[in-house]
């Protein structure tokens, strides 16, 4: 079970700069193509010029830089290859590896158009300590051929602020503001207009803007701005919007050494549903939607959900759904070159109301019914098993309403 920490809120903010332009050279590279050894920069339209979106390395040695027109960075660097940008597909890279940042914490928000946020409070000690964490993280997205730039602090925006200047920060409770009064002011991601205002004014460095009075700030580039400083200074909390909802109760397992087999995979999920029931009978719930996400060394994560009609308390009888499940897969779990971590977690739980279960054949035969749905849901789908339940109309047709029998089976009793 993850316990959250009583302490401050810890904030990893993840920035992938040259995540275009790195999308494409993956691309590249599962088609078998021998590596582009020219610069290669990514450019996108706007107000009919195409402007430089995203550069690699060797375009940046060039001289090249972003925002700049093609025809500009062509001058300077006339081998040029330009590809042509796709900000949906970016996005779905950037979902893609906040699903794999999901073996990290359950707490993680997307920060587009090219971060990441992650609440890693009350998780670190999982990892051997916030520096071991955040290493972690920037070597496996190294590994996989995306430039990093990470930070810690106490907030997103202070985070998100220190990685797009300096990477590795990590900033003790108490101290954002020493840690950034250094920076440019444009690392506050202000608005072009902001930054070029507070430059004519004087104000080059975050630190200089937190000298001035916050009502002279607020009068002249807007009370928006000002509270993205005082974000930044650690004076006002940043809350992330994390991009799922939390499971009530998560366990995992890590492997040394990836793991492939369907006798291991199976189980590894054995051992976990027995975890994960004991931690909630513990508070005496049971659960209703339980999740299992399978993390390939690749990047790519599975993720294989079931519904219950009846808040389930048995390892054995998760354990039987998710079989069902896996063997009723159109695509099935390929785990490539291994998983390197299982997660269990119930998604959603409910307090387990006890009946008397000895002389009431009722409750069984209702027992039995919802155990007989779950196993025929987990098969087929929740919604292609459904009740007739009666309408009050005198339209014939309209008489009985279909609904999922999962989350109906007890209305059919009463009806």
């Amino acid at each position: 079970m993850r316990a959250v920490s009583a302490n401050r809120r810890r904030i990893l903010s993840l920035w992938l700069p040259r995540l275009p332009i790195e999308r494409i050279k993956r691309q590249q590279a599962l088609t078998g193509a021998p590596p582009e050894a020219k610069p290669q920069v990514v450019v996108i339209k706007d107000a009919n010029a195409l402007l430089i979106h995203s550069l690699d390395e060797a375009a940046a040695r060039h001289g090249v830089s972003h925002g700049q027109p093609l025809a500009n960075a062509r001058a300077v660097c006339p081998d040029l290859v330009a590809h042509e940008a796709d900000l949906a597909a970016d996005a779905k890279l950037l979902e893609s590896i906040a699903d794999w940042c999901d073996r990290f914490t359950p707490l993680v928000a997307l920060d587009p158009p090219h971060g990441l946020s992650l609440d890693i409070t009350g998780c670190v000690h999982l990892f051997g300590g916030e520096a071991k964490l955040m290493q972690s993280v920037c070597d496996a997205l190294t590994a996989h051929g995306l430039t990093v730039s990470a930070a810690i602090a106490s907030n997103a925006v202070c985070a998100r602020t220190l990685n797009r200047q300096v990477h590795g920060r990590i900033v003790p409770d108490g101290e954002e503001a020493a840690a950034v009064s250094a920076l440019p002011v444009a690392a506050l991601g202000g608005s072009d207009a902001i930054t070029l205002g507070l430059r004519r004014a004087g104000l080059k460095t975050i630190g200089d803007v937190a000298s001035r009075g916050r009502n002279e700030i607020t009068a002249r580039f807007g009370a928006a701005f000002t509270r993205v400083l005082a974000q930044a200074l650690g004076e006002a909390d940043a809350p992330i919007s994390p991009r799922k909802v939390p499971p009530d109760y998560i366990v995992d397992k890590r492997f040394a050494e990836p793991v492939a087999t369907d006798t291991v995979i199976a189980a590894s999920l054995s051992s976990l549903a027995t975890m994960l029931v004991a931690a909630m009978a513990q508070q005496g719930k049971g659960a209703r939607r339980l999740e299992a996400c399978f993390f390939r060394t690749d990047g790519l994560v599975r993720v294989i959900a079931v519904d219950t009609g009846q808040p389930v308390t048995d390892a054995a009888v998760i354990d039987r759904l998710f079989r069902e499940r896996l063997e009723a897969l159109n695509d099935p779990l390929d785990p490539g070159f291994g998983f390197d971590m299982i997660r269990l977690a119930a998604g959603r739980s409910e307090i387990v109301v006890q009946q008397q279960r000895d002389l009431d054949a009722h409750v069984h035969d209702n027992d039995e019914l919802s155990a007989l749905i779950d196993r025929i849901a987990a098969r087929i789908g929740g919604k292609r098993v459904v009740v007739h339940l009666p309408v009050d109309t005198h339209v014939p047709e309209r008489a009985a309403l279909p609904l999922p029998a999962q989350h109906n089976l007890a209305a059919t009793s009463t009806a």
